[in-house]
């Protein structure tokens, strides 16, 4: 089972960190992943997926011991999967007559959850098969027993394989369910045990490290400039700006006089930050945000926590990431209702059920989620679990966000070019980032696409050494390598993207819209911190990564629905690209200033990242240099559509009839 990350360890220095899966299952009417489902053994039907790529003949070290303990969770089909999607697209596209005609969470249910008899029959054949039945709700079976059980039950065997230097056990063939269930069968997961195994539980570590930014800084963009350091890019670049705020940022993207009332958004995240009220209270207080009323925020949280260990899931780390995307959410859109919903741990089991909460109580219209992984480590039989989430979501009119990765193309980090899940997935939208200039009284002034290079002062002072210098962070994107184009891509991304991997079909590209992500140009957070002397008190620093620009674009779609009247917007991809090319956007390129004109901005950082005791390190950070992605005019894999503008949140506002 995988484990997600969040970002916002890598975003204090511009960078971010992630976590995060795809899906398969019903994608075919949106973007149909690149392999089927094969025929199983006799009498049995394969579940594409359950055998991991890096269970390999060259990684495998033998059967695994009979004995050892197997957990795993059976997801249920439904009454029809292949229906479930059809509509999750049609109440989803505006040009469909059923265009926005959702159904409740209990009639999403009646009409395509599972039935008693397909559990009660997915049960009795787990039974038989010698597995034990834990647990059964209305998504999934839960099961234990040995390897030599679970290999009956799902026709396989256990094979122990090296996987970065660990030993894990997966299945040696694709793993298979009887014929006689195989309707009532989604998949399996956790035939495999990567990463790691979980613990209940635990307890919640305090305030994670604390962090903050040094000085000098602009109020706005450009208002603070020191002649006395090297030129740039033909004249001297301003300091960064100390962190925007709410009205910046919705003065930027054309919040106007709407402001989320009636609408709920939701954020999912691992964990639960223990102080996180009176931040974001203080935070609002000390910022401009309106104040909460009663009510306006609160949290499910489950009942014990697992993986909390700084080794495993870094439960203090996460902390962060809820504060910022409810501060960020807040300061766009100020009387919206927000709802965290906490999963146990970063694992994908926790993840998924967070998930499943909103979508099973119908919780929320909007999901904001900054979590990720690569492509890569992406496992269809887990990913079919999300797919399913978010088809059911779509049938309600909720609509899931996720933030698109903060690595560029990722080929620096992960020796391969390739993009983040569940971003890349048909189902959901993918949100980019860009550096963005906000001016004196709130003007926009322009944005390029996030990518950052780094080059440091010299030590006479006179240059930037190695200028621009290296690449060290920048907005996810690209080609999929799984997933098909969806139809709401076509005639929008340019046929040189979308086969870009060589494909003989044209493909998902990500990201769908963007925002503000660079940590140079990004927002001001604050949060309870523990600091070097030991003491826990409240702090603000500015932070960036597509973590940020996920919650603001959730913002955003809160202004969008209290503009049409409070009618949910749902999955928004349809209706995102059936704006493409109108004022709804900011038409984001690399190069904002004209042709081949680069920007950048001077950081001043502390050296040990709290205050000036260990010295202070001065740095430009140039911008719009994404890897090998580009922000051109029209579509592009590193802002999508582009980022909202003035005519955007306008645009849903419903047109009289003639």
């Amino acid at each position: 089972m995988r484990s997600r990350r969040s970002r916002r360890a890598g975003a204090r220095a511009g960078l971010s960190l992630a976590a995060a899966l795809p899906l398969v299952a019903g994608a075919l009417t949106l973007g149909a992943p690149a392999a089927d489902a094969a025929d199983g053994p006799h009498g049995r039907q394969s579940l594409a997926g359950t055998r991991p790529a890096w269970a390999t003949a060259r990684a495998d070290r033998g059967s695994t011991p009979e004995s050892k303990a197997v957990t795993a969770r059976v997801y249920l089909a439904g009454r029809d999967a292949k229906g479930l999607a059809a509509y999750a697209r049609a109440v989803s596209d505006p040009k469909s007559p059923s265009y926005a005609r959702y159904l409740t969470a209990k009639e999403a249910q009646d009409r395509f959850g599972p039935t008693g008899g397909q559990i009660a029959e997915v049960t009795a054949w787990l039974k038989s098969s010698g597995l034990k039945v834990t647990g059964t709700n209305r998504h999934y079976v839960t099961v234990t027993g040995d390897a030599a059980a679970a290999g009956k039950a799902f026709g396989t065997r256990l094979h122990d394989y090296v996987k970065d230097g660990r030993t894990y056990h997966a299945p040696s063939s694709t793993a298979s369910v009887l014929a006689s269930v195989a309707g009532d069968v989604l998949t399996v997961v956790g035939l495999n045990d990567a990463p790691r195994r979980a613990h209940r539980d635990e307890e919640l570590p305090g305030p994670s490290a604390a962090f903050a930014n040094s000085g000098p800084f602009s109020t706005y963009y450009g208002s603070n400039v020191d002649k006395s350091l090297p030129a740039a890019y033909g004249g001297h670049a301003p300091y960064a700006i100390k962190g925007y705020t709410g009205k910046q940022l919705r003065a930027a993207y054309g919040a106007k006089n709407f402001t989320g009332k009636g609408v709920t958004v939701a954020i999912t995240d691992a964990y639960a930050s223990p102080t996180i009220v009176g931040d974001i209270e203080q935070y609002a207080k000390r910022n401009g945000d309106r104040p909460y009323r009663k009510g306006q925020f609160s949290q499910v949280l489950p009942a014990n926590w697992t993986h909390t260990a700084p080794n495993e899931c870094d439960a203090a780390g996460w902390y962060g990431e809820e504060t910022l995307d409810v501060e960020a959410v807040h300061a766009v859109a100020p009387e919206a209702n927000l709802l965290y919903v906490a999963g146990a741990s970063c694992q994908d089991d926790d993840l998924i059920d967070s998930l499943h909460k909103i979508v099973d109580n119908r919780l929320a219209d909007i999901v904001s989620n900054s979590w990720s992984d690569v492509e890569s480590h992406e496992t269809p039989d887990v990913a079919a679990a999300y797919d399913q989430v978010f088809q059911t979501g779509a049938v309600e009119g909720i609509g899931f966000y996720f933030s698109s990765g903060d690595d560029g193309d990722n080929a620096r980090k992960h020796g391969e070019k390739q993009v983040d899940t569940p971003a890349n997935s048909p189902w959901v939208t993918s949100v980019g980032g860009t550096s963005l200039a906000v001016g004196k009284g709130g003007k926009y002034l322009w944005e390029t696409g996030w990518g950052t290079h780094t080059a440091k002062l010299s030590k006479d002072g006179h240059g930037w050494d190695g200028f621009p210098g290296d690449f060290t962070g920048g907005a996810g994107g690209g080609t999929s390598k799984l997933f098909e184009q969806p139809f709401y891509q076509r005639g929008v991304v340019p046929d040189a993207l979308a086969r870009a991997n060589g494909s003989a079909k044209p493909m998902r590209v990500g990201p769908d819209i963007a925002a503000v992500a660079d940590s140079t140009t990004g927002f001001l957070v604050g949060q309870t911190e523990t600091f070097p002397d030991k003491s826990v008190k409240y702090g603000e620093y500015r932070i960036g990564g597509t973590s940020l620009a996920a919650p603001v674009i959730a913002g955003v779609q809160a202004l969008a629905q209290q503009a049409r009247h409070g009618v949910p917007i749902g999955f928004a991809n349809p209706g995102i690209y059936d704006r493409y090319g109108t004022a709804a956007y900011h038409d984001v390129t690399d190069h904002p200033l004209g042709k081949n004109q680069g920007i950048g901005n001077v950081r001043v950082d502390f050296v040990n990242g709290v205050d000036a005791k260990g010295g202070t390190t001065v740095s430009l950070r140039s911008m719009g240099s994404d890897s090998s992605l580009s922000a051109t005019v029209g579509y592009d894999d590193v802002t999508g559509v582009g980022s909202p503008a003035d005519g955007y949140v306008s645009s849903y506002v419903p047109r009289p009839r003639h």
